[in-house]
């Protein structure tokens, strides 16, 4: 079969996708159905040590293992350690960038299988993950086990150096990055580099002079969000003094102000002798 692959060793049949060893070709055949099937259940069981999540309860006792054996092999590139070489393998990508693994439907690639195999429920618009709280509805487990804990407040994931909560994983990663000085996303137009993605593409639009935040107001356009939000208190204060006295030294200022935010020059504007400027 496709994602047989036979190895010699005590364990002669290996899964393709996970390198999963099996002595037994049936019991391979009934593990590939989890890499084929799409699963709607709750991951409600939790390991003590690393916080990740399982379907049931065996998984986590299997899963124990991992904790117990010694991690002999190591990422030469951030010294990470790992149980199995396969798990090197797999962690390898993140430093690579390799993502084998393409949707049929949009061709968005991926690392992991598994992260495939979630990401094409929402091809299909069906959410089989509903919040209990609110009723809520979510494409993928992980989505809803995020969002469960804005209800919640839990924050189970800890930074090792300064104890700091974060309520998922990527943010945790994103933090350490503050600690290491790591800054893994590089411009290609100008080599500046930043620690999460987000940043990298803001600043990508200082280069392309894209401005995809506009004012409904003036419909202005901004690069960030930060300068539309702070543009529209402009508005908020137009709206406050609608009827100026053009006689009156704030309204002067005022209108001065809106002449230089919209680069008109108000023409009926006359400042008497009176008026100290």
């Amino acid at each position: 079969m496709a994602n047989t692959i036979v190895d010699k060793s005590e364990k002669q049949f290996k899964c393709q996708i996970c390198w999963k060893s099996f002595d037994q070709l049936s019991y391979l055949r009934k593990h590939n159905r989890t890499h084929t099937e799409i699963p709607c259940r709750e991951k409600t069981h939790r390991c003590q040590v690393c916080q990740k999540l399982f379907t049931e309860q065996r998984y986590v006792k299997m899963h124990m293992i991992v904790h117990s054996r010694v991690k002999s092999y190591i990422c030469q590139l951030c010294q990470k350690t790992f149980t199995d070489r396969c798990y090197l393998e797999r962690h390898m990508r993140i430093h690579t960038g390799e993502k084998p693994y393409i949707c049929q439907l949009c061709q968005k690639t991926f690392r992991h299988y598994s992260n495939m195999r979630e990401h094409m429920i929402a091809h299909t618009g069906e959410k089989p993950y509903k919040c209990k709280l609110c009723q809520k509805a979510f494409s993928s487990g992980s989505d809803l086990r995020k969002h469960v804990r804005t209800h919640t407040g839990e924050k189970p994931y800890k930074c090792q150096l300064c104890q700091k909560a974060f309520g998922d994983c990527s943010t945790r990663k994103n933090h350490m990055r503050t600690h290491t000085g790591e800054k893994p996303f590089k411009c290609l137009l100008c080599e500046k580099s930043f620690t999460v993605i987000s940043s990298l593409k803001s600043h990508t639009r200082t280069h392309t002079r894209e401005e995809p935040y506009k004012c409904q107001v003036c419909n202005k356009g901004f690069i960030y969000l930060t300068s539309l939000k702070k543009h529209r208190r402009t508005h908020a204060a137009e709206e406050q003094h609608p009827h100026n006295d053009p006689s009156d030294a704030n309204s002067v200022s005022s209108t001065m102000q809106f002449g230089l935010h919209t680069g008109t020059q108000p023409q009926d504007l006359k400042i008497g002798s009176e008026v100290a400027v």
